[in-house]
């Protein structure tokens, strides 16, 4: 049966810098790229929020990761509002359900007509030649 050990026995406990992690996840870094920015596995930071926040990465990633979003959409309309057209076409297909319309004339008459015929085996291999002789 294992015992455990007293504490200050085991392997030293992995220091973690929660600002950087804070910031990591305002700019939508995933759990195992904010663990691999730190140099430590995902099961470690994953353990480390448990222990020292005592709660789990989806919750504070959750939490951390607003700012971020709230900042990028921030920037957007300044750059829409200062006139780039792409942006200005986007957000007000996102927030004025504005859409993009084709006017499609289904009463036009198609004036191209089109024959199919059959090759002759003649015609088959003259357009053979010229495949190989081009290719």
């Amino acid at each position: 049966m294992r015992t455990k050990e007293p504490k200050g026995m085991g392997r030293p406990l992995i220091k973690i810098d929660w600002k950087k992690v804070k910031k990591l996840c305002s700019i939508q870094c995933t759990g195992e790229e904010i663990a691999s920015v730190l140099e430590i596995s995902y099961d470690t930071l994953q353990r480390a929020l448990e222990r020292e926040k005592k709660t789990t990465f989806a919750e504070y990633f959750k939490k951390n990761s607003g700012g971020g979003r709230a900042s990028l959409r921030r920037r957007q309309f300044e750059a829409a509002l200062a006139g780039n057209p792409a942006l200005m076409i986007w957000l007000g297909k996102q927030y004025l359900g504005q859409e993009d319309k084709m006017d499609v004339n289904a009463k036009t008459k198609n004036t191209h007509e089109h024959k199919i015929r059959k090759l002759s085996p003649e015609e088959i291999e003259a357009a053979k030649k010229a495949f190989d002789d081009e290719f």
